[in-house]
């Protein structure tokens, strides 16, 4: 449904995009993981028509980016965030500004303002929302005319714990109806929790690819097993029959109280490709 091969893009002088190569299939959530300048606004640019780029190919649902119409468009749910709202005017004249665009009726936007839990506050300005609602709203206007493909770039940035949830279960509910989502990111544990396969993207070249957890194994060099006991020690083994015994034993005398494989995290992952932080 979306794939590019060897895109690159360069801005003065700067290759921003080195040879990007990738392919995104039906119904699945994909990321672009990477530090802040990795490129991933970037990419999300190119693939939905805003950016012309230099070498390459990418296509989205079949058709060539540079050949996008805008009956093509219309298909596509952009949330990024310099997308800004009317500032003066309330949650629901936000959305029936583009309700108007794409032809959708009053109705689709109380659904939507419901869907994304903006009904008390449809009549409050934007310039009165906190951060938490304006990105909610954002969402909303992504998702108001209920796209094919949804671009996310950092949906959840600077948000509090309990809100980035809330949009994280609304892009499992999108995906659940079967749009496609493409997500950039930074943040190690959305990309765990929401993406069947992602990209780590760095200095405007992929250095690897797979499924989170996939891409985690891959890399779990030391193989190592950590142990809680009752009494509140924590105890690491290697994989192998110490262990094996040490833990028969625990398990034995009653005093097991956790036990996890220490297989390393994106993070880990991340900075030994790179050398770098996935915040930076």
């Amino acid at each position: 449904m979306i794939r590019t091969i060897n895109v690159s893009k360069s801005f003065g002088g700067r290759k921003v995009l080195d040879k990007i190569s990738m392919t995104v299939e039906e119904g699945e959530i994909f990321g672009l993981l990477g530090p802040s300048g990795a490129g991933k606004t970037t990419l999300i640019r190119i693939l939905t028509g805003q950016l012309a780029f230099e070498e390459g190919e990418a296509a989205v649902m079949g058709r060539n980016v540079r050949e996008l119409k805008g009956k093509d468009k219309k298909q596509f749910g952009i949330m990024m965030d310099d997308f800004g709202l009317y500032e003066r005017l309330t949650c629901f004249q936000n959305l029936k500004v583009f309700a108007d665009i794409y032809g959708v009726s009053s109705e689709r936007i109380h659904e939507v303002l419901a869907e994304v839990k903006l009904t008390d506050a449809e009549t409050r300005e934007a310039s009165k929302l906190s951060k938490g609602m304006r990105e909610r709203l954002r969402l909303a206007r992504a998702l108001l005319h209920q796209p094919k493909v949804l671009f996310l770039d950092e949906p959840t940035s600077g948000l509090d714990p309990q809100t980035a949830n809330e949009i994280h279960e609304m892009i499992l509910k999108r995906k659940e109806a079967g749009c496609i989502v493409f997500l950039t990111t930074h943040n190690m544990t959305e990309a765990e929790k929401l993406c069947d396969h992602l990209v780590l993207l760095n200095e405007g070249h992929i250095v690897e690819y797979g499924a989170p957890r996939e891409l985690c194994l891959r890399y779990d060099h030391q193989k190592r097993i950590e142990v809680v006991t009752t009494d509140g020690e924590t105890k690491e083994w290697p994989f192998g029959e110490e262990s094996a015994a040490g833990i028969a034993e625990l398990m034995r005398s009653g005093s097991l109280l956790t036990i996890h494989s220490k297989e390393p995290t994106l993070e880990t992952v991340f900075m030994e490709l790179t050398g770098r932080r996935l915040e930076v």
